[in-house]
């Protein structure tokens, strides 16, 4: 009886024992979010879903879903986060009672790895296409009117201004934004909200093309642009010290962001950087992605995210989407109403923050109006002034909220 009592108690310390055990009680829960998990890396390995992070988000939920396997703990960071608690924003409290991705999700609340991402996005962003054109900066701003039109709506459909907030910056079409913003203004959606943002920027060539169709004619659609100018090495070296200076005085929230993105294009322009270029264009984006996806998977436990707020997340998330490459397509428009040289409208749904391939996409659709057109370079223009324009648009709601 003495080893039948021993195999007794080890099977109660499985995952299985506390799965089915408690499977009234929550149990059938993990089981769903075992099998989200799983579908969400069926599309990623298969469908390409932005592979290089959704596996790792999908593995973290994997993760965090399996019973008995203590890696993240939620009660812990409930705790860190409840103002007027002993523990409260205490990270010696999380490194004494966490678990391994309780650690690397230090990195995520801190706000540490949105930011190295910036680094490495800033090292392998060219912003000729922006300097050679400035007005494409309008249309990268005229594209987060998705974020706050999102805003406004989730704060209708009863979300708290918080919430509203980091579903509203989906629009924006930035991962490493989205997490940033809702890292700060509302960590229990973080898992929801980072799920939808990277699988709606793998949906950019689905999502876009009707609403772009719908809004522009034909003849609008092939109207060919001339080509852009060659900027300097001057004017490169100084873009991002002038963008850093200037956004760090307007929006201060959004220098962390900025700053950092500015920072590794510097690396990449000024020529004599060429190895930290490198690293943060590799090693570095690599490690952090790898972090970064693994503990935003985690937070979507089967407690915070099979709620009736996540299926309204993924219907706001699209809406935002839609708005933002509606409105660009629109300020493009309403742009040749005062210009000379004609615009191709198509270019303003790039300014979405979906770098290049929402810039792809008004090259594909341009191409099939009128195939000796090629507005990749023209479109890549708002395209790298919608990753700027949604770091300040989340910037702002930080400022707000």
């Amino acid at each position: 009886m003495g080893f039948l009592d021993n195999l007794w108690g080890f099977f109660q310390t499985t995952g299985f024992y506390q799965m089915f055990a408690n499977f009234t009680d929550g149990g059938w829960k993990n089981l769903v979010m075992i099998g989200l998990a799983c579908f969400l890396l069926y599309l990623a390995i298969k469908k390409q879903f932005e592979p290089l992070l959704l596996i790792g988000i999908a593995f973290g939920m994997l993760l965090t879903n399996l019973p008995g396997a203590g890696l993240y703990h939620e009660e812990l960071w409930a705790e860190f986060m409840k103002e007027g608690s002993e523990n409260y924003h205490s990270y010696g409290y999380i490194m004494s009672n966490g678990g391994f991705i309780d650690y690397l999700y230090i990195g995520v609340k801190t706000c540490i790895y949105p930011c190295l991402i910036f680094v490495g996005i800033g090292a392998m962003t060219d912003f000729g296409p922006l300097i050679s054109n400035p007005k494409s900066l309008l249309l990268g701003a005229a594209a987060q009117v998705g974020i706050f039109a999102t805003f406004i709506g989730a704060i209708v459909l009863g979300f708290e201004p918080n919430e509203a907030g980091s579903i509203g910056i989906i629009g924006g079409a930035d991962g490493p934004t989205a997490i940033f913003t809702t890292s700060q203004l509302a960590p229990g959606l973080l898992g929801a909200i980072a799920v939808a943002a990277y699988s709606y920027m793998a949906l950019v060539p689905v999502i876009q093309p009707p609403i772009m169709k719908l809004l522009t004619t034909k003849k609008e659609r092939e109207i060919v642009m001339k080509p852009l100018r060659q900027p300097t090495k001057t004017e490169k070296i100084i873009f991002p010290i002038v963008v850093t200076i200037f956004v760090a005085l307007l929006v201060p929230d959004a220098t962390s962001l900025v700053g950092c993105l500015m920072l590794g294009n510097l690396w990449k322009e000024s020529g004599v950087a060429e190895r930290l270029c490198k690293t943060a264009q590799n090693e570095l984006m690599n490690i952090v992605t790898i972090f970064l996806g693994i503990s935003v998977g985690a937070t979507a436990t089967a407690k915070t995210f099979l709620d009736m707020k996540t299926i309204k997340i993924i219907v706001m998330g699209v809406v935002a989407f839609a708005v933002a490459t509606a409105a660009g397509v629109l300020f493009a428009k309403f742009m040749n109403l005062f210009t000379k040289n004609k615009m191709n409208p198509l270019i303003g749904s790039a300014g979405v923050s979906a770098v290049p391939m929402a810039a792809r996409v008004s090259q594909m659709v341009g191409q099939k109006a009128n195939p000796s057109n090629f507005l990749l370079m023209h479109a890549m223009g708002p395209n790298v002034a919608g990753v700027i324009g949604s770091a300040i648009a989340a910037g702002v709601l930080l400022s707000m909220l």
